[in-house]
């Protein structure tokens, strides 16, 4: 990542921590990560920290725009840094693959909503549920055997 996490929070206040850095490599590392998966990656490094630490990290983090949260299914968020966020999440149900669009393609979207009920849309936040090209395709998900073999 380009952006100096140390310099980003002690503009605001506060410090990098060893907790905070592990959370934010891991997020950065994992890119579209729940919390648990984020754990998992910061206790190959440091064992003692717990859940309740990644979440008031996490939520810390967010507050001061260094992550973002986008929800992708049932469940936990996931989590990625800010400054790749500027898209929306394509979800495939069939291998759950996720393809970032940037937010242009829903831009005449978005302006319809604004226009016809003056709703603006956090699209960022947003996961769009269906089937890639691969899926479409008939081409078997990751790991599943083509249908009728």
């Amino acid at each position: 990542m380009d952006t100096d996490w140390q310099s980003d929070l002690r503009k605001r206040g506060y410090r990098l921590t060893p907790q905070r850095q592990l959370v934010l490599e891991a997020v950065d590392r994992l890119e579209h990560a729940t919390p648990d998966d984020i754990l998992t990656e910061v206790r190959k490094t440091a064992g003692g920290i717990n859940i309740s630490t990644v979440y008031r990290t996490l939520e810390l983090l967010e507050e001061l725009g260094l992550v973002s949260h986008a929800h992708l299914g049932h469940g936990a968020p996931t989590y990625h840094l800010a400054d790749r966020h500027d898209h929306i999440h394509l979800v495939c149900r069939d291998c759950t693959g996720v393809i970032e669009a940037n937010l242009s393609v829903a831009a005449e979207f978005t302006e319809r909503l604004r226009a016809e009920f003056g709703f603006d849309t956090d699209m960022k936040h947003f996961a769009i549920f269906g089937r890639c090209g691969s899926c479409s395709a008939g081409d078997p998900p990751a790991g599943k055997p083509p249908a009728g073999s």
